[in-house]
């Protein structure tokens, strides 16, 4: 079976002086070899086709066969490191708590292992006969929750 972390290394060469992150590498019993990675500005499929020679330049197929896939980390998907938050710093995200609870609102910072949110929540002022909209951040841990992911929206 192909070495998952000789399969990084080799990503990780590639990666030096790019602004792409390497996201996951996953190796299946069959030798399917999955590499994500992810950038800022989106993952051009020219850039994907690249890193693919470069891992199979550096892979011997002679002496073990293997199927290679190289693609960006899915829009919509969880996030799987750290960058993926900072990258969606201001961007609307949906959190699913180890509880089971769903919230959405704007990443406002991140401090790995931490982050915050930041929801529209409507709460009681004093001196009001109606509660307003206001602002409130939520604290998470980035090891804590079931997933934090990008919100589309096509407003």
């Amino acid at each position: 079976m192909i070495d998952k972390q000789n399969v990084k290394g080799i990503v990780e060469e590639w990666l030096q002086d790019k602004e792409y992150f390497l996201v996951d590498v996953e190796i299946s019993n069959d030798n399917k070899i999955v590499v994500e990675i992810d950038h800022a500005d989106g993952v051009w499929i020219e850039d994907c086709v690249e890193l693919s020679r470069f891992i199979e330049d550096r892979l011997n197929r002679d002496k073990e066969d293997f199927e290679l896939e190289v693609g960006s980390a899915g829009l919509g998907q969880p996030f799987k490191v750290v960058q993926q938050y900072e990258n969606h710093i201001g961007k609307e995200v949906e959190v699913l708590t180890a509880d089971g609870k769903k919230v959405k609102g704007i990443l406002k910072s991140v401090d790995a292992p931490a982050f915050v949110v930041t929801t529209q929540e409507k709460t009681k002022v004093e001196g009001k006969k109606r509660p307003e909209l206001r602002d409130v951040d939520h604290s998470f841990s980035m090891d804590e929750v079931k997933y934090t992911k990008y919100l589309i929206n096509f407003k």
